[in-house]
């Protein structure tokens, strides 16, 4: 729902009845991950995808027999054979949706969190008997909405803060009264975290692009260097923040956590050795340095020197980037972002021709 909710919160303002269809759950390669959003509103305009095409037609006509007056449901599409004439996924996938009028409780306030960067987490009652649609606003400390019952509300509001804290989307089943172990009610939860943080450490041209492509990607870039007269926002205009600080000196201060991302491209002893002998005791998902095969090995000796183990160097990916034969620092950038989305999502890094089984990894085991 995030990157259609400036269209929403548009329509919601204006008084515009519109219908919204999540998706909440998928099977082996559909193309959109849970929380994915399409919204119809009265006039027949369209926002959002939730299937790369595939499906997009049928659920235009579901949200519109919703808008309709029909009631809020669950639909679920899967592979067509050779044979059918009913919608289906080309991508041989599945996908489950729920359509509903598009409805939030303190709409508002839940737009200036997610817009903010503040953590927030909606609940859902896609399935069960009666509360079909009911939703549970949740952030760490307060609660807003109704479910039915108080104990399905104490029961959704702690998972719910639970899947917040970790980045998790997904469904969870309960009894009506929220007890566990039960599937007699289904309710979709979704997270709303703060985009995660990319540093990108030495204001070389390199820099500038690999702030361009994290930004792409949907990172919270801040480009760090000592140096104030390369350190300069009309450099790196793409950058969220642009510090001006030794890189050894700022990291120690920066929120890390294992979504975090650090590319240090510094390319110089006395910047990155100090630098990284910070790095590498982070938590930290990603740190990946540039340099050659040469001054990779020397910068290893150097951190073993200041009592590195094999283990924290052994987190180091060095040189950066997967092998695509780039040159230029957009091509770079383009290898550095690669080996990224593999590390993310489990991915071999061969050309897909060359595998086979799965193209997408199970996205429960996935880092968020």
């Amino acid at each position: 729902m995030r990157d259609i909710l400036t269209t929403l919160a548009s329509w919601h303002d204006a008084g515009v009845p519109t219908a919204i269809a999540t998706v909440v759950e998928t099977q082996i390669s559909a193309p959109r991950d849970p929380g994915a959003a399409m919204a119809v509103n009265a006039d027949g305009v369209v926002v959002g995808s939730v299937s790369g095409g595939c499906v997009e037609g049928a659920v235009v006509e579901q949200c519109q027999e919703v808008l309709a007056g029909g009631p809020a449901r669950q639909v679920t599409y899967g592979v067509s054979d050779d044979e059918a004439v009913a919608v289906g996924l080309t991508c041989g996938g599945e996908i489950s949706l729920f359509v509903e009028p598009f409805a939030i409780p303190g709409f508002a306030e839940v737009r200036r969190m997610i817009e903010d960067g503040r953590g927030v987490a909606i609940g859902t009652v896609v399935d069960g008997p009666g509360n079909v649609g009911s939703k549970l606003v949740v952030t760490e400390d307060a609660q807003d909405g109704d479910l039915g019952s108080e104990g399905l509300a104490v029961a959704v509001s702690s998972d719910a803060r639970g899947m917040l804290a970790q980045g998790r989307t997904g469904r969870r089943s309960y009894g009506a009264d929220g007890e566990r172990r039960v599937d007699d009610v289904t309710v979709f939860v979704q997270s709303f975290q703060p985009p995660p943080r990319m540093y990108v450490f030495g204001a070389i041209d390199f820099a500038a692009a690999v702030a361009r492509i994290g930004k792409f990607l949907g990172y919270h870039v801040t480009v760090c260097d000592a140096r104030r007269v390369f350190a300069t926002r009309a450099r790196f205009p793409d950058a969220d923040e642009v510090v001006v600080q030794w890189p050894h000196r700022f990291l120690p201060t920066a929120p890390v956590d294992a979504r975090t991302v650090l590319c240090v491209l510094t390319h110089d002893p006395k910047f990155d050795v100090p630098l990284l002998e910070v790095a590498l005791r982070t938590d930290a998902g990603y740190i990946g340095a540039m340099g050659s095969r040469r001054t990779h090995a020397d910068r290893l000796d150097r951190l073993r020197d200041l009592g590195l183990t094999e283990e924290e160097l052994g987190r180091l990916r060095s040189p950066v980037g997967l092998d695509l034969g780039a040159r230029t620092p957009e091509e770079t950038a383009v290898s550095i972002a690669a080996e990224i989305v593999q590390l993310r999502w489990g991915g071999s890094g061969q050309p897909l021709t060359r595998t086979s089984g799965r193209i997408h990894p199970d996205r429960e085991d996935a880092l968020t």
